[in-house]
């Protein structure tokens, strides 16, 4: 790609973050380091969600070169080759359509670079203000979202490999993880029974902590079920093709290192192993659901009898909780709808920026 090609992509990305700025201070009229670091998050949340958008219509692979589009920096410049290629194939991976949801959803994530290097500068310049802890962290984001581009070049230059696009994912939220942290040592918040004055921030519950490892691993799940297309493997609910346990390839489908729709040894990969994907993240929602309920009825318990004014907190991570049990059951009886698994991801991302507020709540939780 010309250097000419990269000047365009990086005013682009200059561009998003500057007008996600102004926007911003349309409103607010000032902005400061806790509420830039909140606005990045907040873009990040909707960065993840497009870019489900971009996987659930098949988009992955619209441009199929990083990180321009066939050595440009849009899909107009590059609309000769898209048109052969759609000509060529017309329900194949590249359309113009498509060449615009995946040119879209890295012209975003260079938003989001370019803002979490403002949040780095900031953090730097004003170092002795904000504290190094803040800095460091700052520094941390920084190489875990240049990590995250380079695995949204693998992304595309490895063909949708599952465990690449699944790592992909996990990236993203652990980075909206990350940003909520960063704003929550960040703010200063005056309330003392969460016991956030200036950094300080008390050990997490046990609940808190094993309601982020079975979340993790539930994410981790998803990724899987999504990227090998896993999620109508199992057309019926509860039960799957009619039982319980139905017949399961649990070798295939958990290959982690193999091509999309391949077994490792390069065989198409069978329906059983597709089976044995989604009938694991079902029963794993299981747990992960009734930890996530017992969490939210303790946070409300807590607040509710400490008059802490956080207990809503409670009632939202029990009501993302119920929504992903709707959007996880609709996504099989209706069929894998749009709106639906759009949500089940949102949601997820959702119940992780919940999980990382409650993270100053005391040991009380335990």
């Amino acid at each position: 790609m010309s250097w000419v090609a990269w000047i365009q992509l990086a005013l682009i990305g200059l561009a998003i973050a500057a007008s996600v700025i102004f926007l911003f201070l349309l409103k607010n009229k000032n902005i400061s380091f806790s509420k830039l670091v909140w606005l990045t998050a907040f873009f990040t949340f909707d960065l993840i969600l497009f870019g489900a958008f971009t996987r659930l219509t098949d988009s992955g692979l619209g441009c199929p070169d990083w990180p321009g589009c066939y050595g440009t920096s849009n899909p107009l410049a590059a609309l000769t080759d898209i048109r052969a290629a759609e000509a060529a194939m017309p329900t194949g991976p590249v359309t113009l359509s498509k060449a615009w949801i995946e040119m879209l959803h890295r012209y975003f994530a260079m938003g989001v670079g370019v803002l979490i290097i403002a949040i780095n500068i900031w953090a730097w310049i004003s170092r002795r203000v904000l504290g190094q802890r803040i800095m460091w962290t700052s520094f941390g984001i920084l190489i875990l979202v240049c990590v995250q581009g380079a695995f949204g070049a693998w992304t595309v230059t490895m063909k949708l490999q599952p465990i690449i696009v699944t790592i992909h994912l996990m990236l993203g939220l652990s980075l909206l993880a990350s940003l909520v942290y960063l704003y929550t040592i960040s703010h200063l918040d005056q309330n003392a029974s969460w016991q956030m004055r200036g950094t300080q921030v008390t050990y997490p519950s046990r609940w808190l902590i094993l309601a982020f490892i079975a979340l993790i691993m539930q994410i981790f799940l998803g990724g899987w079920v999504s990227t090998n297309y896993a999620v109508l493997a199992c057309e019926d609910f509860p039960l799957c093709h009619g039982q319980w346990v139905p017949v399961m390839d649990m070798k295939a489908g958990f290959q982690l290192w193999r091509e999309l729709g391949l077994t490792k040894t390069g065989e198409i990969l069978p329906l059983p192993a597709l089976v044995a994907i989604h009938w694991v993240h079902r029963v794993m929602a299981v747990l992960v659901l009734s930890i996530l309920f017992i969490l939210a009825y303790k946070v409300y318990s807590y607040g509710k009898s400490a008059s802490v004014r956080h207990q809503h907190l409670g009632l939202i991570l029990a009501f993302l909780a119920l929504l992903q049990l709707l959007t996880g059951m609709s996504n099989i009886i209706l069929d894998w709808p749009l709106i639906a698994a759009l949500m089940h991801t949102g949601g997820a991302a959702a119940i992780l920026v919940v999980l990382v507020r409650l993270l100053p709540l005391s040991r009380r939780l335990s």
